[in-house]
This record gives structure tokens, sequence and C-alpha cells, in this order.
């Protein structure tokens, strides 16, 4: 048998037991109310009225659905469901049963207390058929199914005692692939302590969480609370850190929002869930308006940050998103993700190199880009101190490729990714992000058609380079776990987050800002490490070993977000956002020195580097005593 036609006849076996359900109530109402002896009211009147009171129950019931809901897996909202629907049905057949009660018809008029009970028995009948057919589908399938053994399965604990803590015990009990048992809940409301949900005793809240995770032998948590705060999550964690137990954790509300086309599992707590700032607000118009029906490109878009902005620029539906990158693989890889997720999108995956100038003008001249994110760079700093001139090359000249091209087929805005490093820099890949900044605010005065701004953030949690998969490396290798300086310390921000930002900056563009991100507090480095192998269930210094190696060439203790002379910030209308006061430079001298630099950078690092000290007069390092080929050596130099 086919599915339709299984779905009909199964349909129809509940149609014709809610008719047997009709006919049952009222008559149990006729006995209960007239003691037994139903004999003393003429049955006639039944029999004439239960044929349209059935029909009426069928015709409310399908408007109510009730034969297209899979009643097997019916909950709280079906049970709403049954309720209202058998209400209206019960109060249809009253009106019709008074009306139909005249001296035309020969119908004697029910009692009103005999409506009244025929629609408690009517709710009763209909609602334990309905969920008689979940009863059946968990008895069987606890019939059928492997017998679980406690052995293989973690006993979980929930914290939090919501809707989603719900979802997860719920979850965990039907489906054995979620290799948890859920024990025992957790949750700071004092009115829910004591109750159970699904069985499960919500047993105290997050000062309990030790105590009772050893009366429950619990070796699992699992954290449901995806609308608590960055800080709340913060002081969970450190309280189960204190039990030794496997901490996992539901995705945050913004994550929901954004994988709603996946199924997104519970996962391990990262480090991300814990150093990332609370949901953070966009406006969406603003963006949508410059978004929106126009040729976006993104240079250096397979990268962290660039594949980020392109997720989160398909979301506004630009007429074309253009991706441009020199490593194919990254790109290939984002370009089959970004056509899963959004099948309408215009993409274009373009490969070439920032550097390559003639290849930029031609693309620009086929794609004519309204909006350009400028990603690409090379950001890896003590691999730039070896080879600096690379750094120049990429970082400053293909910037300036970049913006010439943009300045020339007439883009309306272009946006810079620049770093906190390019503040008092004391590595050349700093130095270089620094002359970048300066490239944007030249242009900026010389452009009529194009508005030209930075944005500068800190590091970025996760992305490709970053201090985090190296130290969960060392972990998963039993340590050490290597920190430069115990007094290290770095601004911190999540890629999404970072590129929302950045795309609400290019938003408010009027050319030649300086957008800061406001990062929050710098975390220490050696706390990111120890709460990373806390999070791996282990204790810091004692199971994994913290190891300081001293500063890397270029590196420096703090990093910071504003040169001396840029003075404050001014405020724009995100909370998130501010723009640092532009510092007055030479633009003659800038222009001669741009050129000069090109003439030495990866031919003479001497005199390359004097000229970048020349241009960024801050600029503390020495990137030439550092370099592995030593150029200044070579014969010519």
């Amino acid at each position: 048998m086919n599915s339709k036609r299984f779905s009909i006849m199964y349909s129809i076996f509940q149609a014709v037991l809610d008719v047997g359900c009709v006919y049952l109530a009222y008559l149990v109402a006729l006995f209960l109310r007239f003691d037994g002896a139903i004999a003393r009211f003429d049955m006639t009147s039944y029999w004439l009225l239960m044929p349209q009171a059935a029909v009426i129950c069928l015709l409310v019931f399908a408007l109510f659905k009730f034969y297209t809901t899979m009643w097997q897996f019916a909950s709280f909202d079906e049970l709403i469901q049954i309720v209202i629907g058998t209400t209206i049905a019960c109060g249809a057949i009253t009106v019709f049963g008074c009306l139909l009660a005249t001296p035309v018809y020969g119908v004697i008029r029910f009692p009103y207390s005999v409506y009244i009970i025929g629609w408690v028995f009517t709710l009763l009948f209909v609602g334990v058929i309905r969920f008689g057919f979940r009863f059946l589908r968990r008895l069987r399938g606890k019939n059928f199914a492997k017998p679980r053994d406690p052995a293989d399965f973690h006993r979980v604990m929930i914290i939090g005692a919501g809707e989603i803590g719900s979802m997860v015990i719920k979850t965990m009990k039907a489906s054995p692939a979620s290799r948890g048992i859920p024990v025992v809940g957790v949750d700071d409301n004092r009115g829910k302590r004591g109750t159970r949900i699904h069985g499960v005793k919500v047993a105290g809240g997050r000062d309990s969480i030790p105590k009772i995770a050893s009366r429950y032998n619990v070796d699992q948590i699992v954290m449901a609370i995806p609308a608590s705060s960055r800080q709340e999550r913060q002081e969970i964690v450190n309280i189960c850190s204190k039990t030794g137990c496997q901490l996992k954790t539901v995705p945050s509300i913004q994550e929901m929002l954004e994988h709603q086309d996946e199924a997104v599992p519970v996962r391990n707590v990262d480090i991300v869930d814990l150093l990332g700032r609370d949901e953070i607000t966009l406006n969406v118009e603003a963006i949508s308006g410059y978004l929106k029906n126009k040729v976006v490109l993104v240079t250096g878009g397979g990268g962290s940050i660039g594949s980020e902005l392109c997720r989160q620029i398909a979301r506004y539906e630009p007429k074309k998103l253009i991706v441009f990158d020199i490593y194919e693989n990254n790109a290939y890889d984002l370009q089959n993700e970004l056509l899963r997720k959004f099948p309408d999108l215009n993409l274009e995956v373009l490969i070439g190199s920032v550097r390559d100038k003639a290849r930029l003008e031609a693309m620009f001249e086929v794609c004519r880009p309204h909006v350009v994110f400028h990603a690409a760079a090379h950001k890896h700093v003590p691999l730039m101190e070896l080879s600096p001139g690379e750094a120049v090359k990429n970082n400053v000249f293909g910037t300036m490729n970049v913006a010439e091209a943009a300045h020339k087929f007439g883009a309306n805005q272009m946006v810079l990714i620049s770093t906190d490093k390019a503040v008092n820099p004391t590595n050349v890949m700093g130095a270089t992000k620094r002359i970048c900044e300066l490239i944007i605010q030249y242009y900026s005065r010389h452009s009529s058609t194009t508005e030209f701004v930075a944005v500068r953030f800190g590091n970025v949690l996760g992305s490709n380079g970053s201090v985090i998969p190296l130290f969960k490396r060392q972990i998963e290798a039993g340590g050490p776990v290597t920190v430069t300086h115990p007094d290290i310390t770095r601004f911190f921000m999540t890629i999404p987050e970072a590129a929302r930002l950045v795309i609400q900056a290019g938003g408010m563009a009027k050319g030649g800002e300086i957008f800061v991100l406001d990062m929050g507090q710098p975390v220490k480095i050696v706390d990111l490490a120890r709460n990373l192998i806390q999070l791996s269930g282990l204790e810091p210094d004692v199971d994994i070993k913290i190891e300081y190696t001293g500063l890397r060439p270029g590196e420096k203790l703090y990093e910071e977000l504003l040169l001396d002379s840029e003075g404050g910030v001014q405020k724009t209308a995100h909370e998130l956002i501010y723009i640092g006061t532009p510092i007055p430079f030479c633009e003659e001298t800038f222009r001669s020195d741009i050129d000069e630099l090109r003439q030495y950078a990866g031919v003479d690092n001497v005199r390359m580097m004097q000229v970048i000290h020349r241009i960024v007069p801050n600029y503390t390092g020495h990137a030439e005593e550092n370099d592995a080929l030593r150029q200044d050596t070579l014969p010519g130099a």
C-alpha cells in the first residue's frame, strides 16, 4: 500500500473512532444524568440527534486538522488543539440540539447538563485515542529498541529547565544516538526546583552543581541556556570545571537563527562561547540599503574573515557576490557551501592575486563591483618578520591596486579590513597595515566617486593561524601548552561578530573614516589557555603543563586600538562602532615614499625598512634583522 493511500485509510479510521466517541460520550452523559435509568428519557431523541452531532464533530475536527496531525508525536500544542476543537464542536452540537428540539421534529430537548457531561467525555475519549497513538509508538520503540547499557551512555545533567532544556531532555530520551541519559536538571528559578521535566527532577541551582553532579554520578553536563549572557556562561563554566564532567552546550540564539536551515546539534562548549560578546544587533535596513541588488566583491574571500563576510553578505540579496582569492581550495569549499545554503545567490568565484594589477583591473572592468571588502592580506606576525618584502608587496601594494581599481571603475564603497597591530606597530605586518590605512585616507581625499574607509579590530577567535587552534592541538597531544609571556594580553572577537560589525561599518561610511570596533576587555593569553584546558576536562599545570617561551620577533605584550595622536573616538549610531580621528599627513611625500617603497620591496630590505620607518614614524620594529634571507647582504644591496 502506497503512503498516500495509507494516509487516507488512517484518516478514515480516526473518523470512525471519533463517531464512536461522540455516540458513547452522550450515551454516558444520559446514563449519568438519569442515574442509569435512561428508559425514563425518550431515546428516540438521542438516535435522531447523534448522526447530526457526529457530522458536526467530523467537520470541526477536519477544520482543526485532526486528520492530518501526526498524533504519535503529540505534545502540549496538540492537547490545546484537541481542547479547542472539541469545545467548539460540542458547543455547535448544543446549539443544534436546542434548535432541533421542537414539536415539528418530535425531538425532546436534552437537559443542559447532558451537553456539559457529553462535552467532558467527548474531550476525554478523543484525547485518549489521540495520545494513545503516541503511547503505542513509545511502547513499540521500547519493545523493539536495543536496551540501553548504562555503561555505554553518559549520565547527563541539564542546566536550564526552560523550553530548550525540555527539548534536550526529550530528544535524549527518544534518541539512543545521543548517547546520553538525562538524570537531573538544574535551574536558578526557585519555583522550578523539585519539579520534574519528562521525569527528570530539577534538583537545585547553579551553586549546587558540584554537589548535585556528585550525588547523581553525572559525567556530562549540557548547558541548555542559549539566551544567557557571556558573563553567565563564564560563571557556569567556572562552576562546572570543578566537577570534572564533560561540558556541552546548545547553540546560541544567534547561531540558531543563522543555521535555521540546518540541524544544529548539542556540541562541545568552545572558548568562543565564553569570549564572544552578547548578541550583536544590526541596523538591517541600513545594511540592506547598500548591499541589496548590488555587485559586491570580497578580496581574500576564502580566508577566515573574508569567507564569513561572504556568508553574511549573501543574506542581504546582492545582485552578485564575487569571491576573489589566490588560494583555490578555500575558494572552492566556500563556493560549494554558499550555493548549498543560498541556491538563488548569483555567485562568481575568481582566482587571482591582489598583487596582480592587470588581473584586478580586468576583473573590475568586467564585473563593475559597487561595494568592495578588502580582506586579502598576509597577517602572520612571525612569518612576516622573516619575509618583510612579501608583507609589503601583498599588504601595501595589494591594497594600493584594489584602491586604484575601485576609484578608476567607480565603486561606491571600499572597506579595508585593518588590525589593532597597525597602532604603534612593533612588527612589519602591523606597519604595512598602518600604511594601508594611510592609502585609504589618501584615496578618500582624491576620489569623488568612491567612499574609502577602514575597519580596525583585534584578534579573531578561531581564525586561521590564531592561538586557539594551536592550543587545541597542544592539548590533544598531551601538552605542554606554550604561551609566550605570562602577562601578554590581546583583544578578541568572534569571526561572525567581526564580520557583522564590518558590514555595519560599511553602511555608515562617508569616506576617510577609520572605524574602530569595541573589542571589550583585553584577555590574558594564559587565562585563555587555562580555560581551554578546563573545557577539555583537564586541570591546568596538573594534567597539562603551561610553558612560557618568550616573546617572538615583532610581538608586544599589549595591543592598542588607537594611536596617541588619534586622541579620543567619535561615537556612531552603533554602540560597538567608533570613529578614530584621522591623523594629518603630507600627501605629496606619501606618494613619493610609496613609489620608493615599491622600488626596494623584496630587493633591499634595509632601504625598504628605512622607507617604512619614514612613512610610519612610530614603527619600532627591525624586521630586516630577522629576515631569513638577509637580502641586504646580497650583491648589489
